[in-house]
Parts: C-alpha cells; sequence; structure tokens
C-alpha cells in the first residue's frame, strides 16, 4: 500500500468563510508531510477528521484504507498523535498517564517511554495539572511516539518548546522517517517543516493553494531569487520597465528583487553590463518565501 491517507474532497463547513472546503491530497508510505497556514486556516480540522474526531460533511479521509470516522477507535492503535490543544485525563503524575495508555495499546516493554523521557529532559513524577506548556508538549511527544505507531500525525507538535527541544523533535521526525514511518505535521515553524518534510501543503481559508515538493526548495530550484541594487535612480527605473519577473521594490535603495529562471540568467547579465549596479546577490529560497509569495498570489485572485 503506497498511499496510507487520503483525502478527497473534504468538507466541513462551519459557516462565514469558516472550516475546511474540496480537501484533495494524499501521504505515501514512509513520507514526512507538512501542512502551512495561519491561524484558523483550517489545519486542525483536518487533522481532527483523519483522527475521527469530526464527521465530514462532503467527502472523505481515510488511514490505511480505513475510513477515519467509522474506524476511529481501531486507527487510533495504530496512529500516534499530538493535539492542538492538550487536555489529560484525571491522573495524577505524567508516568500514570503514560502507563494509563501504555495499557490501553498494549504495550509491555517501557523501554521507549523511558528513551523517550530522558531525551526531552521531561519529569514524568511531576502532577500533570501543575506542569507548564512546555512540560504537557514532552508529555504529548512521549504519548504519541512512545508505542513506535507507524503512522503519527503531529498538530502543532513543537508549540511551547524551547528551541533545543525543537530541534530534538525535528531529529526524532527524521529518525522515524527513516525507520519508514509515516508522519503528517502542521507547524508554523517553516524551518521545521523545510528540514523534515518531503511535501508541504498551504492552506489558505480552508483551501490549499498549493503543495511543494521540497526539492524544490532545497537548491534544486531552476528559479533563482537575486536581488540588485542599482547606484543611479535612472537605471533603477530602466530596470523596472524590463519584462523581468519582479517580485519586490524598494524605491529608496533604488532595489529590486526578482525570480528568474536559470535559462534567462545571460539576458539578465546582458541588461546589467550597461548600468551602473552597487550590488547584486541572489537569496536562498526558502520554504517561508515560496509561502509568503504563493500566499499574495492567492490574496490577489
Amino acid at each position: 500500500m503506497n498511499e496510507i491517507i487520503r483525502i478527497s474532497n473534504l468538507t466541513k463547513d462551519y459557516g462565514e468563510g469558516r472550516g475546511i472546503f474540496d480537501i484533495n491530497l494524499t501521504v505515501n508510505k514512509g513520507e514526512v508531510f507538512g501542512l502551512v497556514g495561519i491561524n484558523g486556516s483550517g489545519k486542525t480540522t483536518l487533522i481532527r477528521h483523519l483522527m475521527g474526531f469530526l464527521k465530514p460533511q462532503k467527502g472523505y479521509t481515510s488511514i490505511m484504507d480505513k475510513d477515519s470516522w467509522r474506524y476511529a477507535s481501531e486507527l487510533k492503535k495504530h496512529v500516534g498523535y499530538i493535539p492542538g490543544e492538550i487536555a489529560f485525563p484525571e491522573v495524577k503524575r505524567g508516568i500514570d498517564f503514560f502507563k494509563l495508555q501504555a495499557e490501553y495499546l498494549g504495550i509491555r516493554d517501557f523501554s521507549r517511554a523511558n528513551e523517550l523521557i530522558q531525551r526531552f529532559n521531561l519529569d514524568a513524577d511531576a502532577k500533570l495539572k501543575r506542569m507548564s506548556k512546555g512540560m504537557k508538549q514532552k508529555s504529548a511527544i512521549v504519548n504519541a511516539f512512545m508505542a513506535n505507531s507507524d503512522i503519527i500525525l503531529l498538530d502543532e507538535g513543537s508549540t511551547g518548546l524551547d528551541p533545543l527541544m525543537q530541534s530534538e523533535l525535528t531529529n526524532l521526525v527524521k529518525e522515524e522517517k527513516q525507520k519508514g514511518k509515516t508522519i503528517f505535521m502542521s507547524s508554523h515553524i517553516f524551518n521545521e517543516l523545510e528540514s523534515s518534510c518531503d511535501r508541504v501543503a498551504f492552506l489558505k481559508n480552508g483551501r490549499i493553494i498549493d503543495i511543494v515538493d521540497m526539492n524544490t526548495i532545497r537548491g534544486n530550484e531552476s528559479v533563482k531569487e537575486i536581488k540588485i541594487e542599482f547606484i543611479g535612480e535612472s537605471d533603477f527605473s530602466n530596470f523596472l520597465s524590463r519584462p523581468f519577473n519582479i517580485i519586490r521594490e524598494q524605491t529608496e535603495f533604488n532595489q529590486a528583487t526578482i525570480l528568474i529562471p536559470d535559462k534567462d540568467i545571460n539576458e539578465l547579465f546582458n541588461v546589467l553590463q550597461n548600468m551602473n549596479v552597487r550590488f547584486i546577490t541572489q537569496k536562498p529560497r526558502t520554504l517561508e518565501a515560496y509561502f509568503k509569495d504563493k500566499y499574495n498570489d492567492a490574496e490577489a485572485v
């Protein structure tokens, strides 16, 4: 089975433009798939459908070829999950929670849980209700990964973690990918998605506006982002009149930033050789820059 997660025409309309609409995507076995969007774009709603917490108004979601809503109880035993809003059962300590979960999942060997507790520097004997946001998030991470589930869903999994622990979670995701695990994760931290994901979907107002293969961001992109500053205003104005894809103008500095395919680089330098240029630099294309361009393009439609 290659497509381990499937979402087809998924719609949940809360009214007044809120919800998710006609979502279609698949996630392959062993893939790390990211989901990014501003607050309220529908990330949590989408993941809650995958967990079987919400019933679709239209379309469906499936995991391992089983409908997420109909087989929710069965699938929960095969899926590790970090919710966007963490709520623990009425138990006193973190270790009590982990033991309760281990019993539910049929885990007899507690060594994996202990390994994760140490790795994330978690005081598992602390009372759950008195834990800080970061400690609660660490507890959710241990709970999601301790069963060695083949599929893991992370809804803003690094929220509340300090930078060191954010990095540790990213490393853990990479390690799980190497083991062949399938991971579906939402995040507002672009570096986190950029370093660990195979593909990332962009969600805006409940709709997917683009899905990018991360190989195009990590140096295999055939389009370059180049920033140029001109010494004089006349050359700057002249350049703006040329048929280049100018994505940013900073008139106070006579600066222009363009996106240009590799095949047109010679044409660019032919134009610039007759102009007085203070500097020219290539800026690395990042997932954040890509997202902002796509978001602004969708805003303009």
